[in-house]
């Protein structure tokens, strides 16, 4: 059923607009009920009859789905005792992110290419966007050019829309496209992605994408990788050159407080957590902040060392997964997902269960694309063949 020509164009326009609306969309609301449109519908839509891919998965993948599992198990646990007015509204998030998770391997379908083959069209669409901010922030707008870069919609926090054009560098760097047309717009979209990264002055997103481009080699082990790795570097030191009196100038914008503070909050309730969704502020260097900029941090300070513990096994486990399909081309764009992401989240994210947002492209997303991994490994070629159509 998932097969049928009007199936697979619901769930790629589902798949484009989580990518593309967080840019584009009037508002937060319009892009949530896009998302239960196109593509919670039709994840429970087509769950049945990709029930058998479904068992394939869990089976395949049992060490990311059991501690998922648990964490899942455990957040609704801490329910009981979090400050939150609406836990209930908390229980539903999880809903959410379990059907999205479920939404990947029923478009894929076993096949990989259809994944990889969206996520190159959402990149160049994200490309779009930032040339789109950057016309409306230095030209319209007539901001200085020393000024941070803000993008459209819910990528206006100069970090947050860091972290999402970045992501999609890595994957259009990674899954690059077999049509000679194609490849010429790839070149344009990947230099206005990292441009938008570079005037963002998000020093976090610079760094992850820096750190994962350089580490490309590793998992890649071809020229090209080797090409990418030195061009970062040689970017990189281009621009620290330009803006490092601006981004210098910052500090280290009490990061290292944050975090110490943050700890302070585990040990005062080590393992039961303040509870899924719990309200808190970090106290640090006299002033309180949102949140503990650091996911891993945060995760510990709502649910607990458990919470953390199922958390890491969840996220390791995937890239364990990962690493075992590097061979093939699915498997080395989820690598470098996964490390950006694993960067990122150090340094500015601030939620695991919101509703969807900025942060799920450097949590929930890569979990969902990793599920595909298992018919990646099955069949090595079938992500190769990698769209003389797109």
């Amino acid at each position: 059923m998932q097969e049928t020509r009007w199936a697979q164009l619901w769930m790629s326009t589902g798949l484009l607009w989580f990518l593309l609306a967080i840019a584009v969309a009037p508002s937060n609301k319009v892009y949530q009920q896009g998302l239960i449109a196109l593509i919670w519908l039709p994840a429970l839509v087509f769950a049945w009859p990709a029930r058998a891919r479904f068992r394939e998965l869990f089976h395949e993948q049992r060490w990311v789905y059991l501690p998922m599992l648990g964490l899942l198990v455990w957040s609704v646990i801490s329910l009981s005792w979090t400050n939150v007015e609406e836990p209930s509204r908390e229980a539903k998030r999880l809903l959410y992110i379990v059907v999205f998770l479920l939404f990947f391997p029923a478009f894929a379908n076993s096949r990989p290419e259809r994944v990889i083959r969206i996520m190159q069209w959402g990149g160049i669409g994200l490309a779009l966007t930032a040339l789109a901010a950057i016309v409306k922030f230095y030209g319209l707008h007539a901001n200085s050019w020393v000024a941070r870069l803000e993008g459209l919609g819910e990528l206006s926090h100069p970090i947050l829309g860091g972290y999402v054009i970045g992501l999609a560098a890595v994957w259009l760097v990674l899954w690059v496209p077999s049509n000679r047309w194609l490849q010429a717009v790839w070149v344009v979209a990947l230099s206005l992605l990292g441009l938008f990264v570079v005037l963002s002055q998000s020093r976090g997103a610079g760094l992850a994408l820096f750190f994962t481009l350089l580490a490309m080699p590793l998992w890649c082990r071809n020229r090209r990788s080797c090409v990418v790795a030195i061009g970062a570097l040689i970017v990189a030191m281009a621009a620290f050159w330009l803006f490092e009196p601006l981004v210098m100038a910052r500090g280290a914008s009490f990061r290292p407080q944050i975090l110490m503070a943050s700890m302070n909050m585990v040990a005062e309730h080590p393992w039961l957590g303040l509870g899924l969704g719990g309200n808190y502020k970090v106290f640090a260097e006299g002033m309180y902040f949102e949140h503990a900029h650091n996911l891993f941090s945060h995760v510990a300070i709502e649910l607990g060392l458990p919470g953390l513990l199922l958390w890491c096994a969840v996220w390791f486990a995937v890239l364990r997964e990962a690493w075992k399909a590097r061979e093939t081309l699915y498997g080395q764009g989820i690598i470098g997902i996964w490390l950006f992401s694993t960067l990122a989240m150090q340094f500015d994210a601030a939620s695991l269960t919101g509703t969807p947002r900025a942060e799920w492209f450097i949590s929930w997303l890569p979990i969902g694309l990793a599920s595909v991994l298992v018919w990646a490994r099955v069949n090595s070629s079938g992500c190769d063949k990698i769209s003389r159509s797109s």
